[in-house]
C-alpha cells in the first residue's frame, strides 16, 4: 500500500503529478526501515537523519514527527500486516511539491508526502550462503563539495549508473570509488574489509551515507570487544582484503564473496562470510534483539 498526502491506496493506483519536483529534478528525500517483531528499527535515528537531509536541501518537512507516525501507522494498518503480524519495509519520502517547470524552487511550494508499505525484501538464502558479488564501478562516485552523500535523496542516477557497471562484468553490485581512488560505498549499502586482520570501513573523508546500519555494527563490535575502525581505504588495500560484507537495514550484514577490480583481477573471499564476517552478523542480530525489546513501545502492529 502507498499514502499519497493522506490518501492511501494500492501501491499500483498511487499517482503523483508529473510536475512534482521529486519527479522532475529527484528533488526530494526519504528514509527506509524495516520492523522486527512490528518495532520500526531505528525510528529516531532515521527521523533525525530525514531533518539533516532536509536542511542539507533547504527542504521544509511540513509535518512533524507525530504526523509523519500517525501516517505511517495508518498505511501499514491498511496493508493488513498488524493482523498477520507479518513484518514489514516503509520507504517515506518527502518532496519539495509540484510547481513550475523551473529549477529554482518558488518558497510557497507545498511539500509532499509519499509513504510506501511493502514486505521485507527477500534477498535469498543463497546471498548469506555464498556471498553477494560485487565489482568496482568505473563510474566514480560524485565529489561531495558537489552533493554531499549525506543527502539521502531522490537523485540516484550516479548509484543506477555504478550497478549498471557492476552487471555489465558479471556482479551483483558495485562498489563506488572517489576521485582520488579510495572506496566510498556500494550502491546502497555501506562496505566493511577485513584488511591486514582489521575489521575496517570507509571514513567520512571518502564522503559516503553515514549509515545507520554501520553505526549499529561499531555499537555492536565494541560491545563485544570486536574493534572496527573507520578509514581511508584506498583501491590499492583491497589486494590484502580477507572478507568483507555490505551492510543496510533490509540487507543488514551480508557477505560479499568475490570482488572484481578495475583492470579485471578477482579477489574471492569464504564463502558465506569468514570468521569476521559471521561475528559481525551474529552481533548485529544480538544487537537487533537488544533494541526490539527495549522499542517494544514503538510497535506499529
Amino acid at each position: 500500500m502507498t499514502n499519497v498526502d493522506g490518501v492511501i491506496t494500492p501501491t499500483a493506483d498511487a499517482r503523483v503529478p508529473v510536475l512534482d519536483r521529486g519527479f522532475l529534478y529527484g528533488d526530494s528525500i526519504y528514509e527506509v526501515f524495516r520492523t522486527y517483531e512490528g518495532v520500526p528499527l531505528f525510528y529516531d535515528e532515521h527521523w533525525a537523519r530525514l531533518e539533516n537531509s532536509a536542511s542539507l536541501i533547504r527542504l521544509k518537512i511540513g509535518l512533524s514527527l507525530a504526523e509523519v507516525t500517525e501516517a505511517i501507522r495508518a498505511t501499514v494498518a491498511a496493508t493488513g500486516a498488524p493482523r498477520s503480524r507479518t513484518d514489514v519495509y516503509v520507504r517515506y519520502v518527502v518532496t519539495r511539491g509540484e510547481g513550475p517547470v523551473d529549477l529554482f524552487p518558488s518558497p510557497d511550494l507545498k511539500s509532499r508526502y509519499v509513504i510506501i508499505v511493502r514486505s521485507v525484501p527477500n534477498w535469498g538464502a543463497e546471498l548469506y550462503a555464498r556471498g553477494v558479488r560485487v565489482a568496482i564501478a568505473q563510474t566514480l562516485r560524485n565529489p561531495s563539495r558537489a552533493l554531499d552523500p549525506n543527502i539521502k535523496g531522490g537523485n540516484y542516477l550516479n548509484n543506477v549508473l555504478g550497478v549498471m557497471d557492476a552487471r555489465a562484468v558479471g556482479a551483483d553490485d558495485c562498489i563506488m570509488l572517489n576521485e582520488a581512488g579510495f572506496v566510498t560505498e556500494a550502491s546502497n549499502s555501506n562496505v566493511f574489509f577485513v584488511v591486514d586482520d582489521r575489521l575496517v570501513t570507509p571514513g567520512q573523508t571518502a564522503a559516503n551515507l553515514r549509515g545507520l546500519t554501520k553505526a549499529a555494527i561499531h555499537e555492536a563490535c565494541k560491545a563485544r570487544g570486536l574493534e572496527s575502525d573507520e578509514v581511508d581505504v584506498a583501491a590499492a588495500d583491497l589486494t590484502r582484503a580477507t572478507e568483507c560484507f555490505v551492510s543496510s537495514a533490509t540487507r543488514e550484514v551480508m557477505p560479499v564473496a568475490s570482488l572484481r577490480l578495475l583492470d579485471g583481477s578477482m579477489i574471492a573471499f569464504p564463502e558465506g562470510g569468514g570468521p569476521v564476517t559471521r561475528r559481525v552478523a551474529a552481533y548485529y542480530k544480538e544487537y537487533v534483539a537488544e533494541y526490539v525489546r527495549a522499542h517494544a513501545h514503538l510497535s506499529l502492529f
